[in-house]
């Protein structure tokens, strides 16, 4: 495994610095080379663990000269554990990075330059999480975490500093549970979500697949809800079975409640166990604050609604709400949150879309899709629909491109930009955008 030194220019989506190796006597081309847990212009030691034509993965060995930047990580599995990428670096080096990291993509995928109107909103930099999922092993020793870097190599962990307290809290109680034997080898997961206050807990248990003892099931749950007062409800999920047409996983209540309320800025939402909730504990009411912004008017559309965090707070605001959320789970909490004036549609956006096409004209549509964007179909029927406004929160900078740059072409202008640092210590970038008519 050959070792190279090199410096690195610059960090790039997902994580890595990315330096290149210069060509070599024989005339070959300059080989870039992406390298994790560095930081611009430091001086590094990296040994060469993938070589593709192009480019190649390396390892850090040693910083020969570190950045001014650099700080001791807050964790102690960082660099092991493959959950977190910059705790390396300062906060405000990270908001830095962040910014120069999307501005560089919408740049060369959408031809935009956001300067001026790139406006960053920052986040508590640990305990932030109100939402994580761990690992489990029961055999041949009980073991709780998460995946190494780059594997699916199960690194057990007892902390987790960018999870609320709560969590952290439960994380102990586990692993004393897996300690003493009581946990079911049937658990292959677990899930703990805590609420706005981080008073009320949620557990779900994503169990392997075959059969499991339901009895053994309870009885953990029991105990350990006996452990945490906290604990609101557990819920198991076990895989559908394999010829069913129905990809949704079975559930079963083991204690306490289904659903969980969770409160934000004047607002209740049920939140079942299983669906979509952002998981910023202290940024949420900034995302309604940006995407609100005083609008108002006869009709909005929620696409992508989940359990309608935007969608609540919208129907205060305008005469009429139709919110779009295709899963089942997330769109009966959604029935369930939504005021009178609210129509909810249980299907993909694609497909309402193309049932209201030429009748509906709402004034604002709001979108939060998954990681995979709008696509271009969508962004062809929202602009048909021709709103006021669009309210576009995107977790991808490359999809949030791709999708600009359309409808950039279709006579749309961004006209607000705001990145919402909701994962800190991570590549992760959310961003909030407002789009008007040129």
């Amino acid at each position: 495994m050959s070792r190279v030194e090199l410096v690195i220019e610059k960090l790039v989506y997902g994580g890595d610095g990315l330096a290149r190796l210069a060509a070599s006597d024989g005339g070959q081309r300059a080989t870039t080379i992406f390298v994790p847990y560095v930081l611009p212009d430091e001086r590094i030691e990296a040994a060469l663990v993938e070589e593709r034509p192009g480019f190649a993965r390396a390892r850090l060995e040693q910083v020969v000269q570190a950045s001014s930047l650099r700080v001791q990580p807050p964790c102690p599995y960082f660099g092991k554990c493959g959950g977190c990428h910059y705790q390396h670096a300062s906060y405000d080096a990270q908001l830095r990075f962040k910014s120069e990291i999307l501005r560089e993509t919408l740049r060369r995928t959408a031809k935009l330059e956001l300067a001026p109107n790139l406006q960053t909103h920052a986040s508590p930099p640990l305990g932030y999480r109100n939402r994580t999922r761990f690992h489990l092993r029961t055999r041949p020793e009980f073991a709780i975490g998460y995946f190494r870097h780059g594997s699916h190599e199960l690194l057990p962990v007892r902390e987790c500093p960018i999870s609320s307290p709560l969590i952290n809290r439960a994380l102990v109680q586990l692993c004393a549970r897996g300690e003493a034997g009581t946990v079911p080898g049937s658990i292959a997961e677990i899930e703990l979500f805590a609420n706005a206050n981080d008073g009320r807990l949620m557990v779900e248990l994503y169990l392997r697949p075959g059969s499991s003892n339901r009895d053994e099931l309870i009885s953990f749950a029991r105990d350990f809800a006996s452990l945490m007062p906290e604990v609101h409800g557990i819920v198991s999920f076990a895989p559908a079975e394999p010829r069913s047409r129905v990809e949704q996983r079975r559930t079963d209540l083991l204690d306490g409640e289904p659903a969980m309320a969770y409160d934000v800025a004047g607002e209740s939402y049920r939140v079942s166990a299983g669906a979509f909730f952002q998981t910023n504990r202290h940024l949420v009411p900034r995302m309604l604050e940006i995407a609100l912004n005083g609008r108002k008017g006869r009709i909005a559309l929620d696409l992508y609604s989940g359990v309608g965090l935007f969608t609540v707070p919208l129907a205060r605001r305008f005469e009429r709400v139709i919110a779009v959320e295709s899963s089942p789970l997330s769109s009966a909490d959604l029935r369930a949150n939504a005021p009178p004036n609210v129509k909810v549609s249980s299907q993909s956006t694609e497909a309402y879309l193309t049932a209201v096409a030429g009748t509906l004209k709402p004034e604002l549509i709001v979108a939060d899709p998954p990681r995979a964007g709008l696509g271009a179909k969508v962004c062809t029927q929202i602009s048909k629909l021709a709103p006021q406004e669009i309210v576009y929160v995107s977790c991808d900078p490359a999809t949030l491109a791709r999708d600009l740059q359309q409808l950039s072409s279709e006579a749309w202008r961004v006209a607000e930009m705001h990145l919402i640092d909701v994962f800190p210590q991570t590549f992760h970038i959310e961003t909030c955008t407002v789009l008007r008519r040129a």
